[in-house]
């Protein structure tokens, strides 16, 4: 979906961040937690290697000495040796497979929740300029494309560098000079590897890129509100060629990301396929005219020692190709994880048993990041008693909902402080914030889950009782009721099954379950036609008593009996008083209110 949006963007690596070094460094770090059970996988991969240069020594013993002597015996005790090592190494192999998979999986788990647990720490800023599918994408996408490195390479690594160090230590035990000609060529292979890796790398990179774009189309355009959006509008047709093209795109990525380097390994390949010919050739042209350099038995040992070198070398190449595509991953996801977390616990959070619920703003001032010059919230001063009630008004963008949000620590304050029962709200710990703040906002969220779900959400240890009881409170039980499965009905996704007067009273319902002290009433009525807000209205007025009560309105009808209605103005307070009072005075509150009572 096309929209004129500002999306959050990692910042591009400055000189003083991790290069990719310090970034395997701490790749690495992530299995140290496992580092017990990667030893065993290291003994049985050292187990293997052995067990696997041993079987090239009974071949040539088979071919130099128990066929040339008709030795039976020994052939027989030879050839069960070759058997027994096979099976030997396919336990081996098993044992390693499960361990270093299970190893592996941890590892993954522990990346989506840190990556998660870091996000729900996050402020809601960085969620108002961040598309969801980009998030999901992080967690999804780019986790899950590291699944068979972080699973299967750290073995495989160290599986293929003890096997080509155990084999080329017997190729030298074998012929010194045959082993020379055999390693000759493997610099090169090195070099051609890396290319292939730092192309491939920056490929992945921009893949992924594409694959979060299209995993944010897909969230926005396909969900609920981007269907009724795209066919009201006649867009859909477009939406699809939209698609259309971003997944063409990501075709095109994929094939180039297959295809990176494919010639180069495969000229590899070729040529390590082709060295048993060139030794038998070099170790022909040494014997003719003589006798032989080598014996018929270590000839043939060597060349299967040198098929033993020659396929973990290719399989290092790989994982070398393999680890660099990784490093962009990885690189994205500590993106996520490095990213600073603005509204943090203090270390020594003061925790309130009970909460009394006194609000005070004291010279708050507020700017958005992106927005420094221009505050949102300037020099506010506001007292609010325990059980007093306050109503923030004023034209929108005037910064009332920012205003009501720094209560909670949605937002942090730039300047001055929020106190609750005189403790600054930044001092205090989030445990105690959840369970004295209330809100009750604009857009009600509602869980694809069943209605006695959504309710719990706010107490999960709510009895039926309870939550018949908030329903009540909220004029809503009557309703649930009357679904054909009650309050286990599914609301359907965010809620669609509803109307939007249902979702806002199933949201006030969820709140009334919380019972907090302080209560944040952010538009909580708007949703409703005239009769639903009378009903609704009284039972809020039920609910604040001996409640603190902060209520963000546009429709002032809903204010008039609030102890305190200040009027916001570009951030400031510009009029403070009772709803006579500030009628009396004739300024922008009666304004307000003389607009809203005559008709446009």
């Amino acid at each position: 979906m096309q929209l004129n949006r500002i999306d959050w963007t990692p910042p591009e690596r400055g000189r003083g961040e991790p290069r990719p070094p310090a970034q395997i460094r701490r790749i690495l770090a992530l299995f140290r937690p496992y580092s017990g059970r990667l030893a065993v996988v290291g003994l049985l991969v050292a187990a293997s290697a052995v067990v696997s240069v041993v079987t090239p020594f009974l071949l040539r013993a088979v071919l130099d000495v128990a066929i040339p002597q008709g030795r039976t015996g020994l052939l027989s005790l030879l050839a069960l040796g070759m058997i027994a090592a096979a099976v030997v190494n396919s336990v081996f192999g098993v044992l390693q497979t499960l361990i270093s998979t299970t190893v592996g999986q941890r590892v993954m788990h522990d990346l989506r929740t840190a990556v998660y647990d870091h996000l729900q720490r996050m402020s809601l800023a960085f969620f108002t300029r961040t598309r969801t599918g980009e998030v999901q994408s992080r967690i999804a996408n780019d986790i899950g494309g590291m699944q068979s490195t972080v699973t299967s390479t750290a073995t495989s690594l160290v599986s293929n560098l003890t096997a080509v160090i155990a084999s080329v230590v017997a190729m030298v035990a074998l012929d010194w000079r045959l082993t020379v000609v055999s390693l000759l060529l493997l610099p090169l292979f090195v070099w051609i590897s890396r290319r292939v890796g730092n192309e491939r790398k920056a490929i992945t990179t921009k893949r992924q890129k594409q694959l979060a774009a299209m995993s944010s189309a897909v969230q926005e355009s396909l969900s609920v509100s981007g269907i009724l959006l795209g066919r009201t509008m006649g867009r859909s047709g477009s939406l699809s060629r939209e698609f259309t093209e971003q997944s063409d795109e990501l075709a095109d990525l994929e094939v180039r990301a297959s295809m990176a380097g494919r010639w180069r390994m495969s000229t590899i390949g070729v040529v390590m396929a082709a060295m048993p010919a060139v030794i038998y050739w070099a170790a022909g042209l040494a014997s003719a005219g003589g006798a032989p350099i080598v014996s018929l038995g270590t000839l043939v040992a060597f060349v299967s020692l040198q098929q033993g070198l020659f396929r973990p070398t290719v399989s290092l190449l790989s994982t070398g190709v393999q680890v660099q595509t990784s490093l962009a991953l990885f690189q994205r996801i500590f993106e996520y994880l490095d990213l600073p977390v603005e509204i943090a616990e203090p270390e020594r959070p003061v925790h309130l048993e009970t909460v009394r619920g006194e609000v005070t703003f004291d010279r708050v001032t507020f700017s958005y990041q992106d927005d420094q010059e221009r505050p949102t919230l300037s020099g506010i001063d506001l007292e609010l008693p325990a059980g007093g009630s306050l109503a923030l008004v004023g034209e929108t963008g005037s910064g009332k909902s920012t205003l009501g949000y720094l209560v909670p620590r949605l937002y942090d304050v730039t300047d001055g402080r929020v106190l609750l029962d005189g403790v600054d709200v930044r001092e205090l710990s989030f445990d105690t914030l959840a369970r004295a703040v209330g809100v009750v906002s604009q857009e009600t969220y509602l869980f694809h889950a069943s209605v006695a779900d959504n309710l719990r959400f706010a107490k999960p240890d709510a009895s039926d009782e309870e939550l018949v009881a908030a329903a009540r409170a909220a004029h809503v039980h009557d309703l649930i009721v009357s679904l054909p499965d009650g309050y286990d009905t599914l609301v359907g996704e965010r809620g669609y099954r509803f109307s939007g007067g249902e979702k806002q009273r199933l949201a006030i319902a969820r709140t009334v379950l919380r019972n907090p002290p302080v209560l944040i009433l952010d538009e909580a009525t708007s949703a409703l036609d005239n009769q639903t807000e009378a009903a609704v209205q009284q039972a809020l007025d039920t609910l604040a008593e001996g409640r603190t009560t902060i209520t963000i309105a546009h429709r002032l009808s809903t204010v008039r009996d609030a102890d305190q209605i200040a009027v916001l103005d570009r951030g400031t307070v510009t009029e403070l008083g009772s709803h006579d009072a500030l009628l009396a005075e004739g300024g922008r509150y009666a304004a307000l209110l003389h607009r809203e009572s005559v008709p446009a």
